[in-house]
């Protein structure tokens, strides 16, 4: 059992370096569009990124979405990038 120390570690789809949870934006899918979640709350496999635009740029390079959602389609993470600092 936890001793309740440590913080959940998670890892940002964009950079790939890992951080503790609350140090992320947890993103999640909304039909075929990758939405933030800010309040941890939506259903369904999250992804993780470091509130910093280099991280989602890098995820767009990477074409990280597909994978980090484990799903076989093309998926819009356009509106993400209002979420992140420049």
């Amino acid at each position: 059992m936890r001793d309740g120390s440590a913080a959940p570690v998670r890892t940002c789809v964009g950079c790939r370096s890992k951080a503790a949870q609350s140090d992320l934006v947890r993103l999640a899918l909304d039909g075929d569009a990758v939405v933030c979640d800010r309040a941890r709350r939506m259903p369904g496999r999250g992804a993780y990124l470091h509130p910093d635009r280099r991280c989602w740029e890098a995820a767009q390079r990477r074409r990280a979405w597909t994978r980090a959602f484990r799903v076989g389609r093309a998926l819009d993470a356009s509106a993400v990038a209002a979420c992140f600092t420049v």
